[in-house]
């Protein structure tokens, strides 16, 4: 709240899409953005004065490290190019520890995010209490957020194979695990994949499609969009509809 109400204060516009962004306009179309989570801070702009002055203020009434250019932060490693004005988002480590984690670094990879041989039911969940209970010792949770995050981040490309398999986490089978393992080998063979800005025409494009009544338990539609802006991708999501 302290934060907050400073950062209201000097001018600057809490986004009400994301709470952690604020964002401060001057003339001729400059403006200055400051993106905040827990105790880890950018401050993105036109000008290194007007962001020098800001730090200044900051320093006064909170306790802060200039860490300089970023180079990462939350596990996603930050590239560039500035001659050439290119900038990469890399996850690749954060997933070689994933891949270190359930016991994947040695496995095999594999061309596709979800192969068109799975097939996901609710007929494949756990029938008795004894599966059941055999299956509660499976790190499938924790599993399936740690390829969520990815996915979030920089890996757009595992979206529907991670909304597959999260939707049975609660009750999860052997097959269900095997797909997750599937995926893991997946961003085994694409780790150094990234997410590629650069100086490109500024058109936002946006892309959509859908797989018509694809669940086998109640026939509902998996539709989804891709958005990219700068020929980066800047938004994905993949959802049901009825």
């Amino acid at each position: 709240m302290k934060f907050d109400s400073f950062m209201l204060e000097h001018g600057f516009h809490r986004l009400e899409a994301d709470h952690c962004v604020y964002i401060k306009r001057y003339d001729q179309g400059k403006y200055i953005i400051l993106l905040l989570y827990v105790d880890d801070m950018f401050i993105i702009g036109h000008d290194n004065n007007k962001i020098n002055s800001l730090k200044k203020y900051l320093g006064s009434k909170f306790a802060m490290k200039d860490l300089g250019p970023a180079q990462q932060i939350l596990g996603i490693r930050i590239m560039r190019d500035r001659k050439n004005k290119r900038l990469w988002l890399s996850q690749e480590k954060y997933i070689k520890k994933v891949l270190d984690r359930f016991n994947m670094k040695d496995a095999k990879p594999v061309g596709t995010p979800l192969a068109a041989h799975f097939k996901f039911s609710t007929r494949l969940c756990p029938s008795d209490e004894k599966e059941k209970e055999e299956m509660s010792r499976i790190p499938y949770a924790s599993a399936v957020d740690n390829l969520m995050y990815a996915m979030v981040c920089t890996q757009p490309d595992i979206g529907y194979s991670v909304g597959v398999v999260s939707r049975f986490i609660a009750n999860l089978g052997k097959h269900h695990w095997q797909v997750v393992k599937w995926i893991l080998r997946y961003l085994k063979g694409t780790s150094h994949y990234c997410l590629c800005f650069g100086h490109n025409e500024t058109v936002l494009e946006g892309f959509t499609d859908a797989d018509m009544a694809g669940d086998m338990d109640t026939r509902k539609s998996t539709t989804c969009y891709f958005y990219t802006f700068a020929g980066a991708a800047v938004s994905w999501c993949q959802g049901y509809k009825e």
